[in-house]
């Protein structure tokens, strides 16, 4: 059984899944560590990490790459472009990742989160992603989505992003995943 206290946490403390994925991780004793930048307002307050303008450059990435990458446009306000690069540290600081989002037809997922997850396929990382439309867990294997029954913890640095609108299923479905991970 693994101790919880032996794993970290990679996220960034924005409201919605960022913020549960910080709750169930001190609720089990799992470390934690949200990635942010001055002036970015963040629901949760342990583990805050604020990233110097050296730390955010190294991770710039071209919207125009993003957009064509997501098929969606984004906008180029500074905001966003500190977002993304905040989600690109807590995908390369995290061993696995876990993602909550609508997964479309082409196979990206919604908004920013999206990039999360099509960084984590690009650094070809494990990747969980649990859809609130299908209300199911995917994993990202052979270029392909696959269902993926109860995915468990099993890296000691994950990474845990999505939606600032999770519905109820996902909320449940972030505190599974740890109940899973971590049995008492």
């Amino acid at each position: 059984m693994p101790n919880a206290t032996n794993f970290t946490l990679f996220s960034g403390g924005a409201q919605g899944a960022e913020a549960e994925f910080g709750r169930q991780a001190e609720r089990y004793g799992v470390q934690e560590v949200n990635f942010t930048f001055e002036g970015h307002r963040i629901d949760r307050t342990r583990g805050i990490r604020v990233l110097t303008n050296e730390e955010l450059v190294k991770k710039d990435v071209s919207l125009t790459y993003v957009s064509k990458l997501l098929d969606r446009k984004f906008s180029n306000g500074p905001q966003i472009r500190m977002v993304l690069r905040t989600i690109m540290h807590q995908v390369d600081a995290g061993l696995e990742v876990f993602v909550i989002g609508v997964i479309h037809e082409d196979g990206t997922v919604t908004g920013g989160t999206g990039w999360g997850a099509e960084f984590a396929k690009i650094c070809n990382k494990p990747l969980f992603v649990f859809c609130q439309e299908k209300n199911s867990w995917y994993t990202w294997k052979s270029g392909a989505w696959q269902a993926a029954p109860a995915p468990v913890i099993t890296q000691t640095h994950f990474t845990g992003t999505g939606t600032r609108f999770p519905n109820e299923a996902a909320l449940a479905a972030i505190a599974d995943l740890f109940a899973r991970s971590f049995p008492a």
